[in-house]
């Protein structure tokens, strides 16, 4: 037995195996004290393997989701290996000391997820490949739990982007990738191959060519081959529902980095809980499916200003009709989640439940389609929604008929099949449960003949039925002539057979055996009847999906009294009464009220210059102008009077920051980093938020550098900006810069308290309040006094001397200053010494001699 787990452990890797055995999974060796410290079950030994005691420890099969689940959310990946043959197979094959053969069914990893204990119902589950290929950089991502299937085009520049836009649960490369630290694991490049992508696609799709499907590049086909070849290599031949691959480009939606993503906490918060963050704001879905939905929406805010319109259309539809809307989501909260249905049963995964909840999904769409198929005028995407719903009445007859009206998890025992389906099922159903009536009989006959009133029959899976009495009373049935066979003695009961007792059940086994194969045969066609229809099946799942997310965003809306959005195409940003989503929230579970602000950019006020103290509103008024243009962009509704934007292609945000020491980087080094990504990126049409830059270091170097990005902005990138800081200082630059205007957040000191007032009005702040701020905090009475006798001097100084920014008036605009060359390149001093002397055949030293004289 040993032997056999050692060969499939060498072929599951990297994997922790489970390995079957009767009705437990067991783990041996490190894989045991891995999955023991994970899982919090005991640990222990057995055997010996080279001289040494062999660790192990186990799960109970009908458990095992569970514990999966855990080792999964650990991180670890699973193969499952169990008996490939019945151990009556075995020992025909070699024998009565045959061992049972064992394979790897499947690799459980957090991208390849389809069970329902194991994802979660709100959140998509991307498994994404990188591709690479003629010079080119691609994503194919999957999501196996519904058989989405997305191939991206994008750009060395733009992959982490999209990577964050995702948030894959697994992410898989090339073993030589130039993307490698992008990935959780690594593939063999064979895999990776463009021209065996484009052949496997082919193949999985049944067609000639792939250009009904749209035009890929060679990094997509890359990509693509690359994660169809892991699914295949995880599944272990059986590849879930993957439907026809959809093309998408990296500029048609708005691109968001990751550490915006982070900054705006868009889906999930800063420490990776969904409560507190955007998503858990507006999320007022009333499924799964619509959950997801409302989460990509979010994640890729669209630039398509058609599109955007048309959810629009539909939330104002919803908006305005309450009626509609309260029916709509009622219907909807009753509906199954069918797309991930499917993805069960298309993976070999589905149980009877699956087909029973793609009936009663299916025939709730129908039911919603032919409602909303009878509304006058209805927007251009409910019209296109609507027919979706519909076209599955046969299949639903078929599941109606076929089907009990709860259908069980387990299919093993039968009695999913409604009565009337099948005449001959029904017969023998009938025929067994008469052997029941009379096993039931007969144990009423054996306890009149022997007089024992506690005589029972029951059956188990080693003796099958059998006459159970206590020990006490065993002898009336042992003697020779009692009809009664001894077949096995426990403590405190005995257990005989007679021969009316065989021979009934016999046929209740027989009749139980051959209405479970019925059974089994009708699932089978049923998944096929299912499968058949997969494609349709899926776009009345997304149709679903769609019309909750847009119910959801229109309930959102009339909670919170927020408005529709006016859009554009000319660069503004006019937003009256603003506010932030999450945070108007919070307040309000505490009764306070969110104070509202206008921020109106146009082409002559595109940058503002924030300034105002600490606690006074800043960061979270510049976050809510950036939640309000995601928003916005995303089809729905935005918490403000009134909103009107030309669309937004990037989105940044450089608010707050922490330290990177995995990647050796401080505070000021992320920050730096970020913001470099800005000004080399920004178009005029981004959305730029940046807060307190260059606080990180000293005062001076801190405010050079603000006041070179400030500068950059206006004049290089002329992106639509909001700048909060406390340099005072940079207030200087609204004389030199048509396109910035100063503004503060307001505040006031009243009988030595600050009062915060958190309204944003023109013009610059009169002072920083950081010592009224100190006192709020907390500092000591002592420690208050010392700072304003040193802030007294220091103020004296600046009186004196300018300050820190005397002799700024004189330096030229950003754009006009002289930008010094670099000194030309070296290329003989480099080329030398990039030559490794020690390791130069005489041949390589010679033509390097002449590679040197040519460079001469």
């Amino acid at each position: 037995m040993m032997a056999q787990y050692l060969s499939l452990k060498a072929e599951a890797q990297d994997c922790l195996l489970f390995y079957r055995m009767g009705d437990f999974f067991e783990m041996f060796f490190d894989d045991a004290k891995i999955a023991a410290a994970c899982l919090d079950i005991a640990l222990t030994a057995r055997g010996e393997h080279g001289g040494q005691a062999i660790p192990m420890c186990g799960v109970p099969v009908h458990a095992a989701e569970n514990y999966l689940a855990r080792l999964i959310k650990a991180g670890h990946r699973v193969a499952i290996a169990e008996q490939t043959e019945t151990p009556a197979e075995a020992k025909k094959r070699g024998g009565s000391k045959a061992l049972v053969a064992r394979g790897i069914v499947r690799v459980v990893t957090a991208g390849t997820l389809t069970e329902e204990a194991l994802l979660d119902a709100r959140a998509a589950n991307w498994c994404v490949a990188i591709g690479e290929a003629g010079g080119g950089v691609a994503l194919a991502a999957a999501d196996v739990s519904t058989g989405r299937f997305e191939l991206i085009e994008t750009s060395a520049a733009n992959l982490a982007t999209e990577l964050a836009r995702l948030g894959p649960a697994e992410t898989i490369a090339a073993e030589d990738s130039a993307f490698a630290d992008m990935a959780t694991s690594l593939r063999p490049k064979s895999g990776f191959d463009s021209a065996r992508g484009d052949a496997r696609l082919r193949e999985l799709y049944g067609v000639a060519t792939l250009d009904g499907f749209g035009q890929f590049d060679r990094a997509a086909l890359a990509a693509a081959g690359g994660l169809v070849a892991y699914l295949d290599h995880t599944a272990k031949g059986a590849l879930p529902f993957l439907r026809p691959p959809v093309l998408r480009q990296s500029a048609g939606a708005m691109a968001i980095d990751a550490a915006t993503r982070d900054s705006l906490e868009l889906t999930c918060t800063t420490a990776g809980a969904r409560k507190g963050s955007l998503l858990d704001a507006v999320d007022r879905t009333v499924t799964g499916a619509g959950a997801r939905a409302l989460a990509a929406d979010l994640g890729a805010p669209l630039v398509d200003r058609q599109e955007i319109e048309a959810r629009l259309d539909l939330v104002q539809l919803l908006c305005e009709d309450g009626g509609l809307r309260e029916s709509l989501r009622a219907t909807l909260r009753a509906l199954p989640d069918i797309g991930r249905a499917l993805g069960r049963i298309a993976a070999g995964r589905g149980s009877p439940r699956d087909l029973g909840q793609l009936r009663d999904g299916l025939n709730g769409a129908w039911s919603l389609g032919e409602k909303l198929g009878g509304i006058e005028r209805p927007p251009a995407l409910l019209a296109d929604l609507a027919p979706r719903l519909r076209g599955h009445g046969a299949l639903i007859d078929l599941f109606t008929r076929a089907l009990i009206p709860m259908p069980p998890v387990d299919a093993s025992d039968g009695g999913y099949i409604a009565a009337g389906y099948d005449a001959a099922l029904d017969d023998l159903r009938d025929a067994g449960a008469g052997g029941r009536r009379a096993i039931a009989a007969l144990e009423a006959d054996y306890r009149s003949r022997t007089g024992i009133a506690a005589l029972k029959i029951k059956h188990n899976g080693v003796l099958g039925y059998h006459i159970e009495v206590a020990a006490r009373v065993a002898d009336t049935l042992m003697a020779p002539d009692s009809g009664f066979t001894h077949r096995q003695t426990l403590a405190g009961v005995v257990r005989f057979n007679a021969p009316e007792l065989h021979e009934v059940a016999v046929k209740v086994s027989q009749a139980g055996a051959h209405a479970l194969a019925a059974e089994a045969s009708h699932l089978e066609d049923l998944t096929h009847a299912a499968l058949a229809r997969r494609e349709a099946i899926a776009a009345t799942a997304d149709a679903l999906a769609r019309l909750d997310a847009s119910a959801g965003l229109a309930e959102r809306a009339c909670e919170g009294g927020w408005v529709r959005p006016t859009l554009v195409d000319h660069a503004c940003f006019d937003i009256a009464g603003g506010r932030h989503p999450v945070v108007e929230d919070a307040l309000a579970k505490r009764g306070d009220r969110f104070v509202a602000n206008d921020c109106r950019l146009s082409e002559d006020s595109r940058l503002w210059l924030v300034t105002g103290p600490n606690m006074g509103g800043k960061s979270t008024f510049l976050r809510q102008n950036a939640l309000i243009a995601v928003l916005a962009q995303a089809g729905a509704y935005v918490p403000a009077t009134s909103a009107t934007l030309g669309l937004v292609d990037r989105l940044f945000s450089r608010v707050g920051a922490s330290d990177n020491l995995a990647r050796g980087r401080s505070t000021f080094m992320v920050e730096m980093v970020e913001t470099a990504a800005i000004l080399a990126q920004a178009t005029p049409r981004s959305f730029v938020i940046l807060d307190e830059v260059g606080r990180g270091t000293s005062t001076y170097d801190g405010l050079a550098i603000a006041w070179a990005v400030v500068e950059a902005i206006h004049e290089d990138n002329r992106c639509r900006c909001l700048f909060a800081t406390h340099y005072h200082e940079l207030t200087r630059l609204a004389e030199r810069c048509d396109a910035l205007t100063l503004h503060h957040v307001r505040a006031r000191e009243w009988k030595g308290d600050l009062v915060l007032l958190h309204e944003v009005s023109e013009g610059p702040a009169d002072r920083s309040y950081g010592l009224a701020v100190a006192r709020l905090a907390g500092l000591s009475p002592a420690t208050l006094s010392r700072a304003k006798a040193v802030l007294a001097k220091l103020e004296a100084g600046r009186a004196k001397t300018g300050g820190i920014a005397a002799g700024l008036d004189d330096l030229p605009l950003f754009a006009a200053a002289r930008i010094e060359e670099a000194p030309p390149a070296d290329t003989l001093r480099e080329a030398l010494a990039a030559i490794d002397t020690d390791a130069l055949t005489p041949r390589e030293a010679l033509e390097q001699l002449y590679r040197l004289k040519g460079l001469l």
